[in-house]
């Protein structure tokens, strides 16, 4: 059975994670994605290893574990992109391209002639998705955004750790790239969103994505209890800010979680654990 978007084609000049993990959403959906990579060395993460996938001898190949995580179902090419042949390859594959999608710095791909404003007249149907660290506009603009940076200067790493007087106390960074990841799901929700209205308009759009914007976003509650309270959130461990019991507790044989959500889970919990009163 085909995709849903199996009548889609995607042209990704993203490199990295947030960018080619939306890629790769849209591509398990069924989209055509094309990944342009750079001659000689393709995609930073094709070296971000070890591991690396094995190839029949049980020799190292030259795809990482990271890159592989990011970029399924995709066809890859080479392509020079600051040389005018490249240029014109590329322009060549917007013309029968439905969506593009890429994360260079504001204003990289502008040099090249490969910016939305360039490629729209090529193409107007074209959804072109530029994901960057901080927006297209803004004090911040121009500077660049790696996951890291962007889940500490976003508030994520000030409510994720130990609470300040425990051992290991401190922020802490998440054991994945999640402020990538997420941005890379917002940008499949946003594609959608895109591709639905241009059946209406028959026109394309420019989507501006931000790293910045989309981990604030996932604050969620602790963004909104600081805004009603007017209490900066602290860090918890694994407990709950809200929710308790909501942890992990230690045990005679080792570790378990309690998550109970309402008074009604906990009672009955009371109940399993011999302590009903």
């Amino acid at each position: 059975m085909a995709g849903a978007l199996s009548r889609f084609r995607v042209l990704d000049l993203s490199r990295v994670l947030a960018g080619p993990s939306c890629t790769q959403v849209l591509a398990d959906l069924g989209a055509e994605v094309i990944k342009i990579e750079r001659p000689g060395t393709g995609d930073d993460t094709r070296g971000w290893g070890p591991p690396y996938l094995k190839a029949a001898d049980d020799s190292d190949t030259s795809e990482a574990g990271y890159y592989l995580s990011a970029n399924r179902g995709k066809r890859s090419v080479c392509i020079d992109i600051s040389h005018p042949s490249g240029q014109s390859v590329i322009r060549d594959l917007a013309l029968k391209s439905d969506v593009l999608v890429e994360n260079f710095k504001v204003g990289g791909l502008k040099k090249y002639g490969l910016d939305y404003e360039s490629l729209s007249r090529v193409n107007e149907r074209l959804i072109y998705c530029s994901i960057t660290g901080f927006g297209q506009d803004g004090p911040d603009s121009a500077r660049p955004g790696y996951d890291f940076m962007i889940q500490g200067t976003g508030g994520l790493m000030s409510i994720t750790g130990e609470r300040d007087g425990v051992p290991g106390a401190g922020p802490q960074k998440v054991g994945v790239a999640i402020a990538d990841l997420v941005t890379g799901l917002y940008s499949v929700s946003a594609i959608q969103a895109a591709l639905l209205s241009r059946e209406v308009t028959h026109k394309g759009q420019y989507i501006d994505m931000a790293l910045l914007d989309c981990q604030v976003a996932m604050l969620a509650n602790q963004a909104m209890n600081c805004m009603i309270s007017d209490e900066v959130p602290i860090r918890a461990g694994n407990a709950h800010v809200n929710v308790v019991p909501y942890q992990v507790f230690e045990s005679s044989d080792g570790h378990i979680i309690i998550a109970i959500g309402n008074d009604t889970q906990f009672e009955r919990f009371c109940e399993l654990a011999g302590v009903p009163e």
